[in-house]
C-alpha cells in the first residue's frame, strides 16, 4: 500500500470506485447508447458492486470514523442492493422509489465534503428526480437524460478515486480575490 494513502482514504477510494462503476453501467443501461444494453443489464452490477461492495466499503468508513462517507456508502449500498432485488410492481412504485433514493442523494450532497463527491451526489440526484419523473410520465427520452446525468456522475466518481490513487488534482482551483477582469474606463 501507498504509505501516502490512509485507511480512510483507500476506504474511500473504493467506495467511490464501486459506486463510479455502479453508476456507469446504470446510466449507460438507460440511455440506449450501447446496442443491446439495457438498465437490466446494471442488475448483477448493482446488486454485487453497488449493493454489497459499497455497503460493507461504508461499514469500513464508520470503522474508521468516517461518518460521512460510511453514511453515503452504506446507505447507497442499501439502497442499490434493493433496486437490484426488487421488482417494483408499477411505473408510479418505480418512480417513487427512484424520487426517495433522489432525497438521499440531495442529503449527500447538501451535506458538503469534497468538490468531486458534491458534483458526484449532485448529479445523481438530478438523474434520479429526472428518471423518477419519467417514470410517472411514462417518458422515455426524459429516462435517457437521466441516463445521461447517471454516466456523467459515474464518471466523475471514477475520478475521484482514480485521482487520488494517481495523485492527480482533486479540487478546482480557486482565483485570488481581486484578480479578475478589470474594467478600464
Amino acid at each position: 500500500m501507498d504509505n501516502d494513502v490512509s485507511a480512510g482514504a483507500t476506504t474511500t477510494i473504493v467506495g467511490r470506485l464501486a459506486l463510479g462503476i455502479t453508476l456507469l453501467a446504470f446510466g449507460l443501461g438507460h440511455t440506449d447508447v450501447i446496442d443491446g444494453v439495457t438498465a437490466a443489464d446494471a442488475v448483477s452490477i448493482a446488486h454485487y458492486v453497488g449493493g454489497v461492495a459499497l455497503f460493507v466499503a461504508g461499514l469500513l468508513a464508520f470503522r474508521d470514523h468516517d461518518t460521512a462517507n460510511g453514511t453515503a456508502f452504506a446507505a447507497l449500498g442499501a439502497l442499490w442492493f434493493t433496486w437490484a432485488v426488487s421488482d417494483a410492481g408499477s411505473a408510479n412504485a418505480a418512480g417513487l422509489f427512484l424520487l426517495l433514493f433522489a432525497l438521499v442523494a440531495l442529503s449527500l450532497t447538501l451535506a458538503g465534503g469534497d468538490q468531486l463527491g458534491q458534483a458526484t451526489y449532485g448529479l445523481f440526484f438530478v438523474a434520479l428526480v429526472l428518471m423518477a419523473i419519467a417514470q410517472f410520465a411514462d417518458n422515455d427520452g426524459l429516462t435517457k437524460v437521466g441516463g445521461w446525468f447517471a454516466v456523467a456522475s459515474g464518471a466523475v466518481a471514477w475520478y475521484a478515486a482514480t485521482a487520488a490513487l494517481a495523485h492527480w488534482p482533486t479540487v478546482l482551483p480557486r482565483r485570488a480575490a481581486g484578480r479578475g477582469v478589470t474594467a478600464t474606463g
